[in-house]
């Protein structure tokens, strides 16, 4: 049962080996030309004014939250197409049932002025 895995461990460890490989072979032959202004904290082209811990508007994680939602209605609509022949009528209506749900959340949430910034 173990031979089964031996393909994977030798793919993991050929995969960290390049990985390393190339990490390494750049810190060898890469450039150092270190100087001030190259490494200080960069942050928009001028000085930090504020802490690097400071809180977000929740709106931010809000809209973070709405895009990956509405990103994976996407990620269900590949694999309902692929197979959608055999599906057939019920397979398309249930879908249309999916994407009105998420169509409603959607004007729900443009509406509550969710996805409006300031």
């Amino acid at each position: 049962m173990l031979d089964n895995y031996l393909p994977i461990l030798i793919f993991i460890i050929v995969a960290v080996l390049v990985g390393a490989g190339a990490m390494l072979l750049g810190v060898v032959l890469g450039p150092r030309r270190p100087y001030a202004e190259k490494d200080s904290p960069y942050e928009c082209g001028f000085a930090a004014f504020e802490s690097a811990r400071m809180k977000f508007d929740v709106r931010y994680y809000l809209v973070a939250i709405l895009f990956i939602l509405f990103d994976l209605e996407i990620a269900f609509l590949f694999p309902w197409a692929i197979v959608l022949g055999d599906l057939g009528v019920y397979g398309l209506w249930e879908m249309f049932i999916f994407l009105a749900i998420l169509v409603v959340g959607f004007v729900y949430e443009w509406k509550r002025g969710a996805l409006e910034w300031e």
